[in-house]
């Protein structure tokens, strides 16, 4: 039986997304962040060389936390497409196989490598099933959420492309208010537990899902580009100030209270800066920046190796295994987050970008 026509035209029809500046946008945040998140095991938390590092940390891990959300809206926008409607579950799927399946296997098996060989964890079953299920290395909890959002992807498409404004508009409003409003309403000791279960039982659509959904809806939100950098910093500055308020007032289990991705602060930095790229014109780039243009494209085209392989090089070079060490033991952290950031970018591309000319290699590394 054939969908019938969609009722509305609510997509991203008419623009262009400029995907390659994004996407190189948000990996050198996921890098910057995991960065900036390096302890210093030599200096007291009260001291004051102590306390700079942690009030310089919780800036750069502050601005980064936008990352993983511009991936996921972008994910949306590029998938939940009228157009896809009518794919067939098997082409989709095999799509999303070739894509992150085979990568995802080879670069789980190297972190076990890594956490046996150089970590020194030991290497026994239970602790190879317990990665299997949750992740063999903490930065794999994004390629669940993806597995997650690509499972429901097929029926989203149709909701999407046959819903109206209004009913998505709907889904947002509850969705922020689930995800972003309520969670604040934890923070005194007094109802927090009747308030958690509130949210688990009233509002079941949390989460990172509407980043998913809103990714597909972005032409939808016009705002002059003064008043989305005027979001984004008055965001970030929340996030920053009040994590601080936070850890001084309820204590360090509070620590990741708004610097999570579901914060209501995180929402509006991430929505503000992913309006701000999606309108820079992706023919404006190619025209005026052609060399610059081509960076982005060979990030953009690495992002998922990047991604996977990042935490490697950044652990290599902060803990110094190959004689070269940048880490916040050795250098101001105000130079050092930016600056390791940099390199292993650098590094992972020098190290990417030749291997996947061999034949065969780039469907394994991704």
């Amino acid at each position: 039986m054939m969908l019938p026509e969609p009722t509305s035209q609510p997509m991203n029809e008419g623009i262009t997304l400029p995907v390659d500046l994004i996407r190189t946008v948000a990996i050198i945040l996921v890098i910057l962040l995991h960065a900036a998140i390096e302890p210093n095991p030599n200096l007291g938390l009260m001291s004051p060389a102590g306390v700079q590092l942690w009030w310089i940390s919780n800036v750069y891990d502050s601005i980064s936390r936008t990352a993983v959300p511009l991936f996921i809206m972008l994910t949306g926008a590029l998938l939940l497409t009228p157009t896809k409607t009518n794919e067939s579950l098997r082409v989709f799927f095999k799509k999303r196989w070739n894509r992150i399946g085979i990568p995802v296997l080879f670069w789980g098996a190297i972190f076990f490598a890594w956490d046996f060989l150089v970590r020194g964890q030991p290497a026994t079953l239970l602790f190879v099933f317990q990665g299997i299920l949750t992740g063999p290395y903490v930065h794999f909890w994004y390629v669940y959420v993806l597995i997650g959002l690509y499972l429901i992807t097929p029926l989203l498409r149709v909701i999407v492309a046959h819903a109206e404004w209004s009913t998505i508009k709907y889904f947002l409003i509850i969705w922020f208010v689930g995800t972003g409003v309520l969670p604040l309403l934890t923070l005194y000791a007094g109802i927090s537990p009747q308030a958690v279960w509130f949210r688990q039982n009233v509002f079941l659509l949390v989460g990172l899902l509407g980043y998913f959904v809103l990714g597909a809806y972005i032409a939808k939100l016009t705002l002059r580009r003064s008043t989305l950098a005027l979001m984004l910093t008055l965001s970030t500055i929340f996030t920053v100030v009040g994590t601080y308020l936070l850890i001084a007032s309820l204590g360090e289990q509070f620590s990741q209270f708004f610097l999570d991705a579901s914060s209501f602060s995180v929402i509006i930095a991430a929505v503000s800066l992913f309006l701000i790229l999606a309108s820079v014109p992706t023919q404006k780039i190619e025209t005026r920046f052609p060399k610059g243009n081509r960076v982005l494209q060979v990030i953009s085209e690495n992002t998922l190796p990047i991604y996977l392989f990042h935490i490697i090089v950044l652990e290599t070079l902060q803990k110094g295994y190959l004689g070269l060490k940048i880490s916040v033991t050795n250098i101001n952290p105000i130079i050092e987050i930016p600056l390791v950031t940099a390199v292993t970018l650098l590094i992972c591309l020098a190290i990417i970008v030749p291997l996947k000319k061999i034949p065969y290699v780039k469907r394994i590394l991704g």
